[in-house]
């Protein structure tokens, strides 16, 4: 089996999670970033969709999860969003999620704030 690995950088999303009101009210930018590891072998040999992890069907799934529910914590949806992947896409073995808050509202100057989960399945 070829070690596989499908890597979705930097979707970026306009979303409603916060802890403070005005994030739940005003909203902000989110980022996320997926690194799936799945035997792709399948796939290689045959070309075909049908045997891979869609990253189209991922990338809808991760949209429709962070645009659709207000978190609080980042940590809530990055798990949120590596479950269901698990739970949606028989194909994944692991994979990693990164939530990035771009300017996080802290009293100091912050490119960002992330949080990263990893998910393998039993």
């Amino acid at each position: 089996m070829p070690d596989a690995i499908i890597r979705i950088k930097n979707a970026s999303f306009y979303a409603y999670h916060g802890v403070a009101t005005d994030e739940q009210n005003l909203g902000g930018k989110f980022e996320v970033d997926v690194e799936i590891r799945s035997d792709l072998s399948a796939a290689i040999e045959s070309d075909s969709l049908k045997q891979t992890v869609d990253y189209e069907a991922v990338y809808s799934f991760i949209q429709k999860t962070v645009t659709r529910k207000k978190y609080y914590l980042l940590e809530a949806l990055a798990n949120t969003i590596a479950q269901g992947l698990l739970q949606e896409f028989n194909g994944i073995q692991s994979l990693t999620v990164t939530v990035r808050k771009p300017h996080p509202p802290v009293k100091g100057v912050v490119d960002y704030v992330e949080v990263v989960v990893t998910e393998h399945r039993t």
